[in-house]
């Protein structure tokens, strides 16, 4: 028998699963436009039932205890909103899950939201899957914002470690992170050996 925590077992099966399933190695342009060696695509753990079973309670111990909703930008964040209030509900917390869209709905009510909308003034905490600049992010924040929502922390997956924490500060946001692109770099390249 083990003396580890499962807390420490499930982080290090996750770790093992970003580094094998969402970690590539070689020459990429990111979203950003950048180009780098490391590319993380966290949606096929993300996507996968056992994947976001241990995503979900890992991401919703960083959450804001006082928070009302959590929300991201579409598509990375889906999965992740979901999850993590699926899991606030089995641990008897209540929390929503937001869906900020790209650009308004074309249609109906012309919403950037979708989900059960928090009273006015609620604290909502954004997801993100991999923060790079912190663009995406930032924007989610800002539709929240203008939605009257008291946003101050965003929780990823992967903070990529180029620049994305800095912009946050910049913007009056603290991010918080499962995990640094170099641990997951550095698993990989243990894995493979």
């Amino acid at each position: 028998m083990s003396d580890r925590s499962d807390t420490t077992m499930d982080r290090d099966v996750l770790l093992n699963r970003l580094a094998q399933e969402a970690y590539r190695h070689g020459q990429f342009t990111l979203a950003s436009g950048r180009s780098s060696d490391h590319y993380v695509n966290c949606k096929p753990v993300a996507l996968s039932g056992s994947g976001l079973a241990l995503l979900s309670p890992a991401m919703l111990a960083l959450v804001e205890a006082d928070a009302a909703a959590v929300g991201g930008l579409t598509l990375g964040a889906d999965p992740l909103v979901s999850g993590v209030a699926m899991a606030a509900a089995q641990q008897g917390r209540a929390l929503d899950a937001l869906i900020v869209r790209k650009e308004a709905k074309g249609h109906g009510t012309g919403a950037w939201l979708e989900g059960p909308l928090p009273a006015a003034g609620a604290r909502v905490t954004v997801l993100e899957d991999v923060v790079t600049t912190g663009g995406s992010s930032i924007k989610a924040v800002n539709q929240l914002k203008e939605a009257g929502y008291s946003v101050e922390r965003v929780v990823t997956i992967v903070d990529r470690e180029e620049g994305g924490a800095e912009a946050m500060e910049a913007a009056g946001l603290e991010l918080k992170s499962l995990f640094r692109l170099s641990e997951i770099a550095a698993r990989a390249s243990e894995l493979v050996q």
